[in-house]
């Protein structure tokens, strides 16, 4: 490469941008910000899960001023941004945070995200991004080997569970519905498509026949027996019923860990199904997927390389930090046939022999470098450091089930994968669960309200044949056993005292 001419290296020294930050003033601020953040974390489990503080007094801290006129220092602004996130943030690294699937981030990638962002690729096409598409095609394939359907199948990184069920959902539609979709849209068709899925599914699906057109009367929801799974007789039943009616049922759902509860589909049966009506078979395993790396649930997952495509999310229980959602289809082309587009200013090489150009594998053309953190984290990690993680997880939600048991005013409801549901019933009130059914909602319902806000630690809820429950859902890498003891001695402790302060029964 020949030097720069005298006269552009002065205009490249005379350039003085307000936001550019001068080398060793960089340096300091990251070293003095990776600093903070080491602490932060040695510490996590010494502070609150969260304040609970309300919208109006964290408003308050960061003020109501207008857009400034002037700028202020960066090493102000990174102070100022630190403070806040640190003192009134709620903390899903925290090992008493059992809440929503949000895994405590690893700290590798962390620091792939800075990198990733240092070198701000755009993952929409191969000469965009030459090094990180061969990164990101080398994640689904670890991801895809990591779930046991192999190496062949495609996939892209995207930003989450909706995001990835909405993107096979698509690829879905577009395989099993006529070309003249393309060229008229649905009012040009003249039968309805019939999608097929548990009442359990996740509201993705709700989501994905509204913005999409089908409409909520193209969705059958099927019921759920008395474990969380799809009704196979049900579904076997609405689709014969359906083709009776002149409607052509395109899709069948599965759930390798629904939300609520952790239960996995029978997918292998869902499968069978399938192949007998010619569906196209989607699983969300946006949670429990992962899971599947245990060689002791291999049957509770048979059927998932059956699948058309899948849906996880490393940034659930593979640890990542937000977001890292990836869509898995078992023949890439059905993307392809999807969301490529190819207008007249793209330059983007597509007809390079090897090259993919992720733009058309799913609805983003300009696309962050998501999966970096992830690829270095399975580096890291490999399959059996997720295994250990993964099965430990699993063990803590047995344990936290195994203390429910033995607690008099617990009762346990639902164990599955690292996912349990319980519920405080005050002594007396066991014998007469159904009667007392309303009184005991409410109590469970003020008592997970309180939870939250107290931060000591954090739950969710689910319902559970009608039964309002707590919801700890252990995804986090930080959790013992030691944090399951002292989140029982708490949650106990706040309903003595909710049960002082309040009558439920009035």
């Amino acid at each position: 490469m020949e030097p720069l001419s005298p006269k552009l290296k002065t205009m490249n020294k005379n350039r003085n941008a307000p936001i550019n930050i001068k080398s060793d003033e960089f340096r300091e601020l990251g070293h003095e910000l990776v600093d903070s953040i080491a602490d932060f974390l040695d510490n996590i489990g010494a502070n609150p899960v969260t304040t609970g503080k309300s919208p109006s007094e964290i408003q308050e801290f960061i003020g109501e001023d207008d857009l400034p006129e002037e700028g202020e220092t960066p090493s102000a602004i990174i102070h100022k941004a630190q403070n806040l996130l640190i003192r009134d943030s709620l903390f899903n690294g925290h090992p008493k945070f059992l809440g929503y699937i949000t895994s405590s981030p690893a700290p590798l990638g962390m620091l792939g995200d800075f990198l990733a962002a240092a070198v701000n690729q755009n993952m929409g096409a191969q000469i965009l991004s030459p090094v990180s598409t061969e990164i990101e095609k080398q994640t689904v394939k670890w991801l895809s080997q990591l779930v046991g359907v192999g190496s062949s199948w495609g996939g892209l990184l995207v930003s989450g569970g909706n995001m990835a069920n909405f993107t096979a959902f698509l690829a879905g539609r577009r395989a099993k519905m006529p070309d003249e979709l393309i060229e008229n849209g649905l009012q040009g068709l003249d039968s309805k498509y019939i999608t097929y899925c548990a009442k359990s599914t996740h509201t993705w699906i709700e989501k994905a026949v509204t913005l999409f057109g089908q409409g909520k009367n193209s969705l059958r929801w099927i019921e759920s027996d008395k474990s969380n799974k799809m009704d196979l007789k049900a579904l076997r039943s609405q689709i014969i019923q359906d083709k009776k009616e002149g409607h052509i049922p395109i899709m069948a759902i599965g759930t390798a860990g629904d939300v609520s509860t952790g239960a996995v589909d029978d997918l292998r049966a869902i499968s069978d199904i399938c192949k007998e009506f010619n569906l196209w078979f989607h699983v969300d395993g946006a949670y429990g997927a992962p899971a599947a790396v245990l060689p002791e649930l291999k049957s509770i997952f048979t059927g998932l390389e059956e699948a058309d495509s899948i849906a996880l999310d490393p940034h659930k229980w593979l640890y990542s930090p937000l977001e890292a959602g990836c869509t898995l289809v078992k023949n890439p082309i059905h993307l392809v046939n999807t969301f490529s587009s190819r207008p007249e200013y793209y330059n983007f090489g597509i007809n390079a022999e090897s090259s993919v150009n992720f733009f058309e594998y799913g609805l983003q053309n300009s696309r962050g470098f998501r999966a970096l953190k992830v690829w270095m984290t399975l580096q890291q990690v490999g399959r059996k450091g997720y295994a250990q993680m993964i099965q430990k997880d699993i063990e803590l939600a047995q344990y936290l089930h195994d203390r429910c048991t033995t607690e008099k005013e617990l009762l346990p409801m639902s164990c599955n994968l690292s996912i349990t549901t319980f519920r405080y019933v005050p002594s007396g009130f066991k014998e007469n669960l159904a009667e007392h059914k309303t009184y005991l909602n409410e109590l469970n319902e003020a008592l997970v309200n309180n939870i939250q806000q107290d931060g000591d630690l954090f739950v969710s809820n689910a319902l559970v044949d009608g039964y309002y429950c707590m919801r700890a859902c252990i995804v986090n890498f930080r959790t013992s056993n030691k944090d399951i003891d002292e989140i029982v001695a708490s949650i106990l402790m706040q309903a003595k005292l909710i049960l002082e302060q309040n009558d439920f029964r009035k």
